[in-house]
């Protein structure tokens, strides 16, 4: 017997343009996705999100109230962002004035990002990394590691779950 994962549901209050979502994803109220954007199985994009064109989830991905992803952003299998997380991808903002291309920055599987971290456009966030809340990240964050504070600096390895040292 094969077992199947529900249909993705989106609340009617929900403007989705893509029609590339995963089997089991729940996109919330008041969340706008564009027509290119790709959403992986079983994620669950919260309330208040805003997703672009070139923007790629994987599976089971979080993404909490109030996180905007722009173009150039990608989520591997497994990555949390909390709350108010904010990701820039043009390093040289002029309004009306629009790069060739926009920065990429990569989440890497498993990462994790904490409530209202700023990660700047470009980077890349290693396999289960942690980046703590509040954090403002302008350099690559290795897998596996804990990085925090303004600018983020490594603190060493992200702790095991019942063991904070």
């Amino acid at each position: 017997m094969t077992e199947t994962s529900p249909p993705p549901r989106i609340h009617p209050l929900a403007d989705v343009q893509t029609t590339q979502i995963g089997a089991g994803t729940q996109i919330w109220q008041f969340c706008v996705v564009l027509a290119g954007a790709r959403i992986g199985r079983d994620c669950n994009i919260n309330a208040q999100v805003f997703i672009e064109n070139d923007v790629q989830l994987g599976d089971r991905v979080t993404v909490k109230c109030g996180v905007q992803l722009w173009d150039g952003l990608s989520a591997a299998d497994g990555v949390f962002i909390g709350p108010n997380v904010t990701f820039t991808n043009d390093r040289l903002p002029r309004s009306k004035q629009y790069p060739a291309a926009f920065q990429r920055t990569v989440i890497e599987a498993g990462a994790s990002i904490g409530a209202n971290a700023t990660i700047l456009g470009g980077l890349r966030i290693g396999a289960g990394a942690m980046v703590g809340a509040g954090s403002v990240v302008t350099r690559d964050v290795p897998a596996g590691e804990l990085w925090v504070g303004n600018p983020a600096r490594s603190r060493g390895p992200v702790p095991t779950p019942g063991n904070p040292e």
